[in-house]
């Protein structure tokens, strides 16, 4: 069965770095856009991170010049490297796959900037 699953979020002091990563258990195809969302306590999920199948990116003014998505698809991953990181970018984090078919979600990986 496919599935997504999400790496690499942490505890990170205010200007540092993580790289998450989603790994599917198995290639997708029909694939539109790979996407990032988040979701911080209380409030709604929102897509921070586009990437189309045509290689083009787009990303939430939040985190433009920041954060910058990317894929592997030979291993099924795709990535979200995220810098200068700050409180404001604490939520649990979920990668997407925007397809023809169903959406693909992953359960998400929690990032938390803090001092």
């Amino acid at each position: 069965q496919l599935h997504l699953r999400e790496s690499g979020g942490g505890l990170v002091h205010p200007g540092g770095s993580l790289r998450l990563s989603c790994a599917a258990t198995e290639g997708i195809f029909n694939v539109i856009a790979r996407r990032w969302y988040r979701q911080a306590p209380g409030k709604q999920r929102t897509l921070i991170a586009t990437l189309t199948s045509d290689g083009l990116t787009d990303y939430a003014p939040s985190v433009r010049g920041r954060f910058a998505i990317s894929r592997d698809a030979a291993k099924n991953m795709m990535y979200l490297e995220m810098n200068d990181l700050k409180p404001e970018d604490t939520a649990l984090y979920y990668c997407n796959y925007h397809r023809r078919g169903p959406d693909l979600w992953g359960q998400g990986t929690q990032v938390t900037v803090s001092s």
